[in-house]
């Protein structure tokens, strides 16, 4: 962000302080590290997977274990069989009998059983025992644990709920009702008012496919769950075996200490109407894209040190076996995963299988922009979920005394407009006992105790932002005490000047305030000061301060009609197939959706953000607040589409995604992290993807594009080199698929092709969901390849298919990646949006671009 058990799982948790005597026992040069190992036998959803829709499928939960940790279910709840425990159980006892048997008497530890997506568990264990194990007939697949990391009031009248997808669904009082989204995140604080069930006098009903338990400690008690909070558990047994869980800092619950889960979770399904105050002042009333949609909380990050991969895996398979409908992930590798290609990873593989039980899955795209191949989600199984602005923006400005406005940051109240106060700068109003030399960081107003309270009194304090508040060592809530026990009229912080191209989020303030963001504004500000000082000649002190300004506050939010754009943080396309990286053929981002400046629940304990601390909501930038937005909007989806694929609802976002901003101008991408809004120029579809999100249109796609399961192992086995890891991951042969299906093959409701060698044909399929319909078919080529789509019309009745052919003929030789666009323009108004995207292009003859 800017600026988630079974037996095996719980007695990992209560043997915790067993760990570092477990590990001791080895000899002190085989250091031990954790290894996801995933065995041949197919894993329970490959059997159940397709019936999860149609019956209660095949349901794992654990059966509670004496220890710390306990486990409470919402009240109506009882839909786990015997049956499914026992299963569940038996699996566990076969990776054990397997450890023993290949580790013959070696110490090791055994983290997780996983059953559900994958066969197989998580092991600490030393690298000579991974590789008996990798050697095992037993055993496909032997990976290291890798690290992952975390990457709102008014977003839903810019999307246009209430009187869109809301109000064609009967209002957000049923939007998403029955439809479980699955977080895999920090946490959730449960007594937030945006997880009550007890907030409208229509009652929650109980999802009768979930099958979720709630985890009962100290920090998350019996009742923590309800109606809306369906299930809470976590997963932290690679953290705890590598000595770095804090159990009092990091919470040893489902209870959230970081603050983003909670947000994220609020994003896509907190309740409506909920008040935002903050640092006192209101911001208006929050809500959910989903608002009456269910959460079940997977707790796998933390704030001290982010997450692993075998915790998450952990998490996503629980996710699974409970029956979610949805998983949002705000969280990436803090790696491109190396091998044969980056979607063979345990995570994404894992999601693999989900999405195979019908699973919708959406990730966040990264906050690694805005340069190209920056992004951090891979798969074309997995929805990627760019960020972009909306239409409200907050601004703050001070009036200087010579008539100079100069804008700047912060939602603070502004001072009394009828008059204008004395600048005083922290260096100049230093007590008698304390001078710079002595405190080199005085400047910052950290200690109140360090000035004379008297010539502060009543006027406004200038004090200096330097990298120690983007560090965390500084604070503005600090600094603002500090004003505030000096009884000054205000806070002024100036940047300083070694603070470079830093973007400044705004920051709630009790008391009159303003941070002047920019370091040339801030030099303005400082000559109009020093310019003003009266100093004797003699003793060459201060005898006037002569500067005096007001501050117009930054409470009241703006609305601009360049929105959205593409914020430079945001990841960026083409999709990395491998570490070099090579492209894939594959388009990411699929999405933009509003993740800058987002007004969303705050953890009471959450310290993910200092000036949030122990408030109740916050204002968070980051892809990680654009996928919960997508996830909600998914929800909404599902529950009038239940028995869409995953990829139909996809196929529903993109294909009905806006190309345009609300002046009516091409969405623009900011280019730089210095000066973005100086450095942007037109969004591509490796920028954005199909486009911005448009919930409404999202409901009423007209025609959609399907795949599956056999589809994405066709694709994975067409990888060369690829037969192998694809037995290993996933227990199959690729010789039962396709093996020349490539990516442009894959039927995505988009064209992408890294290397257009002359020509391609490339065919995709519409299924109309609407009424019968024609259409007519029209397209703007890439810069260097002509286009033709065959039929150019056609007529579809509903439940009806139809081929369409696309021929790419490359006419330049080029490196440079160019785009184009085929729309699909149906007779009752329906419009399909089809990006296309070349990058490089070789030709028949020797022009070169």
């Amino acid at each position: 962000m800017m600026g988630n058990i079974n037996v095996v799982h719980l007695v990992v948790f209560s043997l915790g302080v067993l760990l570092p005597c477990l590990c001791q026992g080895d000899s002190d040069d085989a250091t031990t590290a954790v290894y996801v190992v995933t065995l041949r036998h197919a894993p329970v959803s490959h059997y159940y997977g397709e019936l999860r829709r149609e019956v209660n499928g095949f349901k794992d939960d654990a059966a509670p274990t004496p220890g710390r940790t306990q486990f409470h279910k919402p009240k109506g709840y009882d839909n786990t069989t015997k049956t499914d425990k026992r299963y569940g159980s038996y699996i566990s006892r076969v990776h054990d009998s397997l450890l023993k048997k290949v580790l013959k008497g070696e110490k090791y530890l055994k983290l997780y059983s996983y059953h559900y997506l994958i066969n197989g568990f998580a092991v600490l264990v030393t690298q000579q025992q991974a590789e008996k194990l990798s050697r095992s007939g037993e055993v496909s697949n032997v990976v290291l644990d890798f690290s992952v990391r975390t990457a709102t009031t008014h977003t839903p009248q810019f999307l246009g709920l209430p009187q869109g997808a809301w109000f064609q669904d009967g209002g957000f009082e049923t939007a998403g009702e029955g439809v479980v989204i699955g977080f895999i995140d920090t946490g959730i604080d449960p007594t937030h008012p945006s997880f009550g069930d007890n907030n409208s006098e229509h009652p929650y009903p109980v999802p009768p496919h979930f099958s979720g338990i709630c985890e009962v400690t100290r920090d998350f008690p019996s009742g923590s769950c309800n109606r809306k909070l369906v299930g809470a558990r976590h997963f932290a047994a690679s953290a705890i075996t590598r000595g770095i869980f804090n159990s009092t800092q990091d919470y040893a619950s489902p209870f959230d200490g970081d603050g983003h889960g909670t947000h994220t979770a609020s994003v896509a399904a907190g309740n409506h109407g909920i008040p935002v105050i903050v640092a006192g002042h209101h911001f208006g009333n929050a809500s959910g894209m989903a608002p009456r949609s269910h959460i079940a909380v997977y707790k796998a990050l933390y704030k001290s040190f982010g997450g692993f991969a075998a915790d998450v895996v952990a998490a996503i398979d629980q996710a699974a076996q409970d029956g979610v409908d949805i998983i949002s992930l705000s969280i990436t590798p803090n790696r491109r995963p190396p091998g044969v290609a980056t979607f063979f990873n345990p995570i994404d593989m894992a999601l693999l299988s989900a999405v195979k039980a019908g699973i919708f899955v959406v990730q966040a795209a990264g906050n690694t922009g805005p340069s190209p191949t920056s992004m951090f989600s891979f798969s074309p199984w997995i929805y990627t979920v760019g960020a972009a602005s909306h239409d409200r923006v907050y601004s703050n400005s001070i009036f200087l005394g010579n008539n100079v406005t100069i804008p700047g940051a912060g939602l603070a109240p502004g001072t009394d407009e009828s008059k204008l106060y004395k600048l005083i700068h922290a260096h100049h109003a230093l007590s008698n006992d304390t001078t710079v030399a002595d405190d080199m960081y005085v400047g910052e107003c950290q200690d109140a105790s360090k000035f004379n309270k008297d010539l502060i009194k009543g006027n406004l304090l200038m004090c200096s932002y330097s990298i120690r508040f983007v560090l965390g060592l500084s604070t503005i809530k600090r600094a603002s005490e500090t004003a505030r026990n000096l009884s000054a009229a205000g806070v002024v912080f100036y940047m300083d000047p070694f603070v470079i191209g830093y973007q400044l989020s705004p920051v709630p303030m009790k008391m009159p305030s303003i941070i002047i963001a920019s370091t040339n504004d801030s030099k303005v500000l400082m000559q109009y000061y020093n310019s003003s000082l009266e100093i004797d000649a003699v003793s060459k002190k201060i005898v006037k301060f002569g500067a005096v300004a007001g501050i117009c506050g930054g409470l009241k939010a703006n609305y601009s009609s360049v929105a959205p754009k593409v914020m430079y943080y945001s990841a960026r396309g083409p999709d990395p197939e491998d570490s070099l990286p090579h492209q894939a053929d594959i388009l990411k981002p699929n999405l933009l959706a509003p993740g800058n400046l987002i007004w969303a629940a705050w953890s009471s304990a959450g310290t993910d953000s200092v000036e949030f601390l122990g408030e109740n909501f916050a204002l968070m930038s980051g892809t990680s607040m654009a996928a919960p937005h997508v996830a909600g909007l998914a929800a909404l989806i599902r529950q009038k589409f239940p028995n869409f694929s995953p990829a139909a609802i996809g196929s529903a976002l993109s294909t009905t995604a806006s190309l345009y901003d609300k002046s009516g101008g091409p969405i623009m991408a900011q280019r730089s992290y210095a000066s973005p809004e100086l450095n942007q120029s037109p969004a591509t579809p490796f920028d954005m993807g199909s486009g911005f999100v448009n919930a409404s249109g999202a409901l009423n796609p007209g025609l959609i594009f399907d795949s599956g399961y056999d589809d994405y192992m066709s694709f994975l086995c067409g990888i060369n080199g690829s037969a192998p890891v694809v037995l290993n991951y996933t227990g199959q042969n690729c010789g039962l698929y396709n093996s020349t299906v490539y990516g442009p093959d894959l039927n995505l409701p988009s064209i992408t092709i890294s290397k257009l060698n002359q020509s391609r044909t490339v065919l995709r399929t519409v299924r109309n969901i609407a009424q019968n319909e024609s259409y007519s078919v029209g397209w703007t080529a890439p810069s260097g390849v002509s286009v033709k789509v065959s039929p150019t019309h056609f007529c579809i009745a509903n439940g009806e298919r139809q081929v369409l052919s696309v021929l790419l003929n490359a006419t330049l030789n080029s490196s440079v990646p160019s785009f184009g666009r085929i729309g699909l323009f149906g007779n009752q108004g329906h419009v399909v949006n089809i990006p296309l995207s070349v990058m490089v292009t070789i030709s028949s003859n020797t022009t070169t671009s």
